[in-house]
């Protein structure tokens, strides 16, 4: 298979050449990497010449854009930039940030991930930041979705959403379309992706305003809307985010911003939410009565961690995210034996 990888920079010099090294070290290496230096002011240009000069395959391309920061609006603008560079002879590809440092065979594993079925349209690995000496799992989503610093597409997948959506909400409405069209996203928890720069950390009142935007924009309803932002308010550990978050939605609402689905795709996207939420009530219920096992299905990562977190076993929870313990991978969890102790004395 053939693919080519896209990344976005914005004033990254003390992030990218990490990023740029742990690329031309990947065990399979791509057709093409086009990095699209969005306006930065620093040197992240001049680090990625050097490399360009040392790699034939890599591209550098210079995108004047606005310096303001707009979360989904100025990357994806960056990122169509390097798109138009490119030509349609290839199998997947892949949208990156500059603030990453892969395994050496992430690209090797996606490939054979799309190889192993055609269904999967979407597929991606899972952010780790760093805490004092260790790297844990960057818990700012559920697991079964991928995160927007390193997407993978399936050619026909790419084309049949429409390709990224210039907008706060981009990562997300992407894998609602692709589930959409009949393809499948798969996370895969082997990949672990160290994130050098926490997500967010230049997210101001305004992107908190767009993000919840973004939640009538793909058309969530008032109720959804105000559980995602009740969500990833905690998620953040700040509760008064919610606020902000509704505030935006309420926003777009009133002033009918431009949807990024249509109508029909819209009801998809509530239907599947609330199923969402309902297997994980349902999840929840079933542990905490005992009818099913832990390993039943990949639902119940879901119920472990409210479980944990209900009972205040926070110790215990930040250990499990540390080894990446609860995560789903073609929709089942896997377990590794020598954490099942713990997992078993909580269920006591």
């Amino acid at each position: 298979m053939r693919y080519y990888v896209i990344m976005t920079a914005y004033n990254e010099a003390d992030f990218i050449e990490k990023t740029l090294l742990s690329v031309v070290k990947q065990s399979f290496l791509p057709k093409k990497l086009v990095v699209v230096d969005d306006h930065s002011s620093d040197i992240t240009a001049s680090i990625v010449e050097k490399f360009a000069k040392q790699f034939p395959w890599i591209e550098l391309v210079r995108h004047l854009s606005t310096q303001e920061h707009l979360p989904g609006a100025k990357v994806i603008q960056a990122f169509q930039k390097g798109l138009s560079t490119l030509d349609a002879d290839y199998d997947f590809i892949v949208k990156i940030d500059a603030d990453l440092i892969f395994p050496t065979h992430y690209f090797e594993t996606i490939r054979n991930v799309f190889e192993s079925n055609s269904k999967i349209g979407m597929a991606g690995g899972f952010a780790y930041i760093q805490k004092e000496d260790r790297w844990v799992l960057e818990q700012l989503t559920d697991q079964d979705h991928i995160r927007g610093a390193f997407k993978a597409y399936r050619k026909s997948c790419f084309e049949a959403i429409g390709g990224l959506k210039t907008s706060m909400g981009w990562d997300t409405v992407d894998e609602l379309l692709a589930r959409y069209y009949g393809f499948d996203v798969v996370t895969i928890p082997s990949l672990q992706v160290k994130h050098l720069k926490p997500t967010g950390a230049r997210y101001d009142k305004k992107s908190r305003l767009l993000q919840g935007e973004s939640f009538y924009k793909l058309g969530y309803g008032s109720i959804l809307s105000g559980i995602a932002s009740m969500k990833l308010a905690i998620r953040k550990n700040k509760i008064s985010l919610f606020i902000d978050y509704m505030e935006g939605y309420w926003k777009a609402k009133i002033n009918k911003e431009t949807m990024l689905v249509s109508p029909e795709q819209a009801k998809f996207v509530r239907n599947f939410r609330w199923n969402k939420i309902k297997q994980k009530i349902v999840g929840y219920f079933d542990v905490l009565s005992g009818s099913k096992n832990i390993s039943d299905d990949s639902n119940i990562s879901i119920s472990i961690s409210c479980y944990i977190v209900v009972r205040n076993e926070e110790d215990i929870y930040s250990k499990i995210t540390e080894i990446n313990y609860l995560c789903l991978c073609y929709d089942k969890i896997y377990f590794e034996t020598k954490y099942q102790s713990i997992i078993e004395k909580i269920f006591k």
